[in-house]
């Protein structure tokens, strides 16, 4: 990775929405969808979904710090999913949903738990932040399938109800750093 290269890996409910939302925006320049903070080796989807790895579904971003910060990724991670609730986003229930920051650095986990605090004190939320803050271990891809899945299935009812409002609502409101 170039020096001028950063990763943020997010776990923040299912991969597609995670992975829709970073697509939008200004110096994220390598999007994965997968699988982080299990026990088992190359996970499949069914696997993680069968909940006995121990996985969480999540993206790995690649990102100029020159053109977005982590702290700026943060505060678009937190607003585009609801960080109160405990394994679970909308209908989606399960470990493998839940809300998690992994960080590569010791900056990026005291980032982390300070924008957590920063959250709760400010009391806009409607419970105190679940998050996760977690170190970085293996990154396993997602299958092709799960790739660019927004893109790739603008029709798909979950598309539609699920992803299309986190995307408008990323639209509105970080309209400053989109693509």
């Amino acid at each position: 990775m170039e020096n001028n290269r950063q990763v943020a890996v997010f776990g923040g409910g299912c991969f597609w929405c995670v992975e829709a939302v970073f697509m939008e925006i200004k110096g994220v320049t390598s999007i994965a969808s997968g699988y982080s903070g299990g026990h088992v080796e190359n996970p499949s989807y069914y696997e993680v979904c069968g909940e006995t790895t121990g996985h969480a579904e999540a993206v790995r971003l690649e990102f100029d710090p020159g053109q977005i910060t982590f702290p700026e990724m943060l505060e678009i991670f937190f607003a585009t999913h609801d960080p109160t609730t405990l394994n679970r986003q909308g209908a989606d229930q399960g470990a493998r949903y839940r809300s998690v920051v992994f960080y590569t650095s010791d900056e990026q986990r005291e980032q982390g738990e300070a924008y957590i605090k920063e959250l709760d004190a400010a009391g806009d939320l409607p419970g105190p932040v679940v998050t996760q803050i977690a170190e970085l271990g293996k990154f396993y891809e997602a299958e092709q399938e799960h790739r660019q899945f927004y893109q790739n299935n603008p029709g798909s009812m979950y598309c539609q109800v699920v992803i299309s409002p986190k995307v408008a609502k990323v639209r509105q409101k970080f309209a400053k750093i989109l693509r």
